[in-house]
């Protein structure tokens, strides 16, 4: 690094990463094209970057899609209110780390049998409950079994199927005995609904006194409304740097925006990209654009007429102009999707898989060999499920009417949508948030007979692959299967999958963190409160 030209270009890449704006792969790239030395750059990255943060102050987050049927059972977590306030008061076996890795939790380590039967995970001797109470094996098998079991309704049963036991090993471990191998078990522990609660003293859970072993104790909650928080010293983990949170449940996104620009609230979830120019002007806000596995959906009942007939549902696939919903509706702020939920963003991802187009007269056609000419088929939404989701269903009508499909966009109420219309009504629009991997996406709401399975969809081939990618060590070979899987799933699902968003959100300029933001949730994973600080 010589020149006067590549100094200003370091002092302003040391800026960057000094108020986090600026990832630290980012930060190596650019350092080493000016010239700088592997071992400098990462020198100069420790001592720009990786300054302490402070600590104190009081946290407001403006958060989407709070409900009044929102309720502290982590078995019906649904609402991304739920979810960012999980992780903030309660804590779960492993996590996504900011770098996309799998971290440790209340796990400090995990290790596998070679048949990958067996799992054990090493407790963190550290985690306390805000009761005060230690965590314990028996609050890890409680916190696990609760989803398990005939009677279990919860939406992660689905996930836990082929554990037959999890012992209490007697030096603070747990193993977790499968009737089939699981590769992916350590990676399914992350999932929202899997925090780990007290047990009771008959080894059920107790998730209804709102206890956790997360880094904030929960000190008011009023569903659909919001939620009050402070740091729990004890906590096991780092970070916790805000003294108190404030959860504001503010599910129209103007009113969120505006909150944010006058400084009502320091952070807000899901912005409109449509203003994202603007707010980009404003020298107080800082906008986060995260490219994620999280993918918006248009799930049918394939057991309901007329979506029984793949006819159909093969010319609503046909009917979508994906490009053009990215382009005017997420201003490209996100990925074109292939109507199977594989993203890039996850391993074994099949790019292969020629790209469905729209096609309004191959859909004109299907839908007359289907005989459903002139029918109107109505789709359900409601604003708080995306940033543009009504806006993108009424393109998506006029791009079907080309085709000759009538589409009736039926605007629905925010609060009680994921009890009232998602998996009741036989259409409607869905958001799903990213899943580390494909096995915990397809088990969930893929799978013949899961819980969120929200087309109804079965099909004997796919579940028969399901089971065999699961059980696959060699990466080649289960690369192989969710090949076919996506094929299948592309061409008789049940749901057609538009895109792939970005998660964006917005800060106030002194709101800081590292740089580098977790994908596997809205809001940094869904742990901003706890990895975010205050610049000062």
């Amino acid at each position: 690094m010589s020149t006067i030209k590549d100094k200003m270009m370091m002092d302003r890449l040391a800026q960057a990463a000094r108020e986090g704006s600026i990832s630290r792969r980012s930060f190596m790239n650019y350092s080493m094209a000016a010239g700088m030395s592997a071992s400098a750059a990462t020198g100069l990255w420790g001592t720009t970057a990786n300054a302490a943060p402070t600590r104190g102050g009081k946290w407001r987050l403006a958060q989407h899609d709070g409900n009044t049927s929102d309720t502290h059972d982590p078995g019906t977590y649904l609402s991304y209110f739920t979810i960012v306030m999980a992780h903030t008061f309660r804590s779960y076996l492993t996590m996504i780390n900011t770098d996309q890795s799998l971290g440790p939790d209340v796990a400090t380590e995990w290790s596998a049998t070679p048949d990958a039967q067996e799992w054990t995970f090493v407790l963190n001797p550290a985690a306390t409950f805000h009761s005060g109470a230690k965590v314990t094996a028996a609050d890890v098998i409680a916190s696990m079994n609760h989803h398990r079991g005939e009677e279990s309704a919860s939406a992660a049963k689905a996930l836990l199927d082929s554990v037959v036991e999890i012992v209490d090993n007697g030096d603070h471990s747990v193993t977790f005995k499968l009737d089939s191998p699981n590769a992916d078990l350590p990676w399914i522990m992350p999932d929202y609904h899997l925090p780990i609660c007290p047990a009771n003293a008959d080894g059920t859970l107790n998730w209804q006194s709102g206890d956790g072993c997360g880094p904030y104790k929960l000190v008011e909650y009023e569903p659909g409304v919001g939620a009050r928080l402070v740091r729990f010293d004890e906590w096991h983990g780092e970070g916790a740097y805000f003294d108190e949170i404030e959860m504001l449940a503010i599910n129209d996104p103007n009113a969120r925006q505006t909150a944010l620009v006058t400084g009502d609230v320091d952070s807000c979830s899901l912005l409109e990209n449509k203003t994202l120019g603007l707010l980009s002007r404003n020298a107080d806000i800082e906008i986060d654009n995260v490219p994620s596995a999280s993918a918006i959906t248009i799930p049918m009942f394939t057991d309901v007429a007329p979506y029984d007939n793949n006819d159909v549902r093969l010319a609503l696939k046909l009917a979508i102009d994906r490009n053009e919903l990215v382009e005017k509706v997420q201003y490209g702020a996100a990925t074109v999707g292939n109507d199977f939920h594989h993203s890039s963003a996850m391993p074994y991802f099949p790019a292969d898989i020629p790209q469905r187009e729209y096609d309004p007269d191959q859909a004109r056609s299907l839908m007359k060999k289907a005989g459903m000419e002139g029918h109107t088929f109505n789709l359900s939404a409601a604003e708080s499920i995306t940033t543009g989701a009504i806006d993108m269903c009424i393109l998506y009508a006029e791009q079907a009417a080309k085709a000759g499909i009538n589409i009736n966009v039926i605007r629905e109420p925010n609060d009680g949508y994921w009890s009232d219309v998602w998996l009741t009504k036989p259409w409607c629009l869905v958001s799903w948030g990213a899943r580390p991997t494909p096995d915990v996406m397809y088990t969930l709401a893929y799978k013949d007979g899961a819980p969120w399975n929200e087309s109804h969809w079965k099909n004997e081939r796919f579940n028969e692959l399901l089971l065999m990618a699961k059980a696959e060590l060699d990466d080649a070979k289960r690369a192989e299967m969710y090949h076919e899987m996506g094929m299948i799933s592309r061409d008789e699902g049940g749901s057609v999958i538009p895109y792939f968003p970005n998660f964006v959100y917005g800060r106030r300029k002194n709101v800081r963190h590292t740089g580098q933001l977790a994908a596997s949730w809205m809001m940094d994973g869904a742990r901003a409160g706890s990895r975010w600080w205050f610049e000062g």
